[in-house]
């Protein structure tokens, strides 16, 4: 459908005439733009999913392959792998260990985020909290997991409290950094600006401030959660008698490995479902910007 405007500058009158395209008087209809962005959305959307999927069949199709090459005992294939989970939902193992394991790595990611990130904002905004805490960050970040897992159980005893204890060590340096890389690399022209013009408090920490912030806490955040649940699963192989660690405890002892690679499973899927459904979604409220920015150069 065309829209064609007659002008009579001399009686200065505007005449509307609506005219059909050619594919409209042949029946055909043209999109609009609204249908036009939602067919565009929709193909992105498709083409991202198709290529993470392709992504994982790729590599189940490597782990089968080495599977078949390695043999059952060395290398359990995908299958083997689910036909472990499975056996461990029958007995009634799984749902207990997947709870156990998330809130531990939960607690100590929570914690380790709440301390990191307001440390981590006061350090960047003072230059002298900032040279005095860095080293403290540089210690706790070359510790190894392992030494923390000792020090927890001599510490707390076996049990969850280990397990919690050591997650909140070994990612708070990450956080820390994050949150104070993000604060110190605040623009001044922006407090300027917010001096000149009188920008109330709030305002500037929710329209200045947070933006440029959220950019460097959120992929230091991702990344301490990954490390939290490896931590995890790590102190509760030692520590503890329950969870996915202590489940892979129990595979090493029964020289189970298709068992243990059904935890190891679980163990990636939990990671999954805490980023792309906690994390992710998460940090694209706290950035609407980013998703306009990604559409204007597309």
């Amino acid at each position: 459908m065309i829209l064609v405007i007659n002008t009579n500058t001399n009686a200065n009158e505007y005449r509307l005439r609506i005219v059909k395209s050619p594919r409209e008087s042949n029946g055909y209809s043209v999109p609009s733009l609204d249908e036009h962005g939602i067919m565009s959305r929709l193909i992105k959307a498709s083409l991202g999913w198709g290529g993470s999927l392709t992504g994982i069949l790729l590599f189940v199709a490597m782990w089968e392959w080495g599977s078949l090459h390695y043999g059952n005992f060395l290398l359990p294939g995908p299958r083997d792998a689910l036909a472990s989970i499975h056996g461990f939902w029958q007995e009634g193992e799984l749902w207990g260990a997947i709870w156990a394991t998330t809130w531990r790595a939960m607690a100590g990611f929570a914690i380790a985020a709440f301390t990191g990130l307001i440390l981590g904002l006061m350090a960047g905004l003072s230059h002298t909290l900032g040279r005095a805490l860095e080293p403290v960050s540089t210690v706790l970040l070359g510790i190894p997991p392992i030494a923390w897992i000792v020090l927890a159980i001599l510490w707390f005893g076996s049990g969850s409290m280990a397990a919690i204890y050591t997650v909140a060590a070994t990612t708070l340096p990450v956080t820390f950094a994050g949150a104070q890389i993000g604060a110190r690399t605040l623009d001044k022209r922006l407090q300027e600006m917010g001096d000149v013009y009188c920008v109330p408090g709030w305002m500037r920490l929710w329209d200045f401030y947070l933006p440029h912030i959220v950019s460097y806490v959120f992929p230091a955040l991702i990344t301490a959660l990954g490390v939290a649940w490896k931590v995890t699963v790590m102190a509760e192989l030692f520590a503890t008698e329950e969870g996915v660690g202590a489940g892979l405890a129990m595979a090493r002892v029964n020289l189970d490995t298709a068992g243990a690679m059904g935890w190891i499973m679980v163990v990636v899927v939990l990671l999954l479902i805490a980023e792309h459904g906690f994390l992710r979604p998460l940090q694209k409220r706290m950035e609407p910007w980013r998703k306009g920015a990604v559409q204007a150069k597309s």
